[in-house]
This record gives structure tokens, sequence and C-alpha cells, in this order.
């Protein structure tokens, strides 16, 4: 891992380049491109919205609009990061036949541009905190490291995701829908306390109550996004305690995903 790193610094302009031009080519004589971007968390904010005048959530003292933008933050990095990343390989095939350099650049790559996005989400969830007259805490300074783990959330599935997507091109098509998925399963639509509420406070489901919350959080998403509604919206310090399952598990699948990229990267530009 360390050689790696050394390498993709001595990479970094090449890295660069990559990354403005996938910025470049994604927005350029795209008018609607960004957009089209941004439209997306917007529109299912009111959707959300709406299914919730039914359905009845109790969001506490957060207006709803606000609490599921800010849980579309995250994810939507997340999701769009990932989808990005698993066909990066397979996109830059004409590239990766010409010369060497290290194949973990194109991944990385479409993390990184991703970030362009995402300054346009946070510039819209300060419209939301103004319309509503809320001012974020200190516990804020704690975004810049939940936005990192988001990012190494979406490497651990990305780079295992895009090495098996040159070998099994149905990949591509899947893991985008299994993550769309994986929303559902995440506390965007209602907030993680409802879920504790039900599990650990109720015991809805028995015996089994407590196994099935460890479960739900292992799902990474759910502590990112529960905390960083916690540090922007209600002015509260991380909760470690649904961070810390997700994390257990990012930080064993890390290095098994890196493992499964590395060894199939020998063969790409043969089997690409």
């Amino acid at each position: 891992m360390i050689a790696t790193v050394k390498e993709l610094w001595t990479y970094r302009e090449l890295v660069m380049a990559l990354a403005w031009k996938e910025i470049v080519v994604r927005y350029k004589q795209a008018y609607l491109g960004i957009g089209l971007a941004v439209l997306k968390p917007l529109l299912l904010t009111v959707i959300f919205t709406m299914v919730r005048s039914f359905v009845g959530i109790d969001t506490g003292k957060i207006p709803y609009p606000v609490l599921t933008f800010a849980a579309l933050l995250p994810w939507t990095f997340f999701q769009e990061s990932a989808a990005s990343s698993v066909n990066s390989v397979v996109g830059n095939a004409a590239l990766i036949k010409k010369i060497y350099f290290p194949r973990v650049i194109f991944p990385l790559t479409a993390v990184f541009t991703k970030f362009v996005e995402l300054t346009i989400y946070f510039f819209i969830l300060a419209l939301f905190m103004a319309w509503y007259r809320m001012v974020p805490s200190p516990y804020a300074l704690w975004v810049p490291l939940l936005l990192v783990y988001t990012a190494i959330v979406s490497l651990t599935i990305s780079l295992a995701g895009a090495a098996l997507n040159v070998y099994y091109r149905d990949v591509g098509h899947l893991l985008p829908v299994g993550i769309n998925l994986l929303m559902y399963a995440s506390p965007v639509i209602y907030p993680l306390s409802l879920v504790h509420k039900k599990l650990i406070v109720e015991q809805a489901a028995g015996e089994w109550s407590r196994w099935l919350y460890t479960l739900y959080t292992l799902n990474p998403l759910a502590g990112i996004i529960d905390t960083f509604q916690a540090v922007m919206l209600r002015g509260e310090r991380p909760d470690f305690s649904s961070l810390l399952p997700g994390l257990v598990g990012t930080l064993v699948l890390l290095p098994v995903s890196y493992a499964i990229f590395r060894r199939a990267e020998a063969y790409f530009a043969d089997v690409i």
C-alpha cells in the first residue's frame, strides 16, 4: 500500500490531468450538465417530502426537507462516485493499451471529480439552512473527515467493481442498481433515530432487535449520513457508536478490494 502511494505521488500530474479531462468532458458544451446533476437530489427531496406527508416520519425539530437533502448530500456523492469508478477502467481502454501507469488512478480520478458536484450540493444545503434560519455548529468541522471517509467507502466498492467489470461487463450495469437499492437500507428517507427507536428502545424484532440494528449500521452510509446530519443540523458531536460498525467493515474490506484490483490489473490490457 505504501509503495502504491509513492507511485501515485510520482504520477500526480497525470492524476490531475485525467481529473481535469473528466470534468471538461462531462460539462463542456453540456449546458444542463451541472444543472441536471444538481436536479437529482433536489427532485428526490421533493418526492420524499411528499411521501412523508402521507406516511408521517418524526424528524424532531429539524424540518424534513433540509434533513433529507442533508442525507442525500453524502449519499449522492457516494452513489455517483462509485458508479463512475466502476466503469472508469473500461472507459479508458485505449489509454490502458498504450502506456503503463498505475491503473488505480482511474477509480481515484472518478472519485475526485465528484467533489465538483459536491461543492454545489453544499451551496444548496447552505440555502436550505438559511431559509430555515439554521446555523452550523463548531461540530461541522467534522465534515471534511466524513467526506474523506465517504470517498474511501466508495473506493472500497469501486476498486473491486472496476476490476471485475473488465472481465464481466454486467458488473458495470448491476452494481449501480445494487447501490440504488442500498439507499432504502440507509437513513435517507427516514432518520437513523427512527431505526434506533424501533429496534433498540421498542425492541420491535424481539431478541433479534440489537443484532438487526448492528447489521443495519454495518452499512457505512448509515453512520455517515446520521453523523453528517448531527454535526451540520443538530449541533451535536458525532455518535461513534453508529460509525464504528461500518468503519470496521470498511477497514476490513478495503485491503481485500485493493488486492483484487492489483491482481487483476496486470491483465487489463490483454482482456479489455
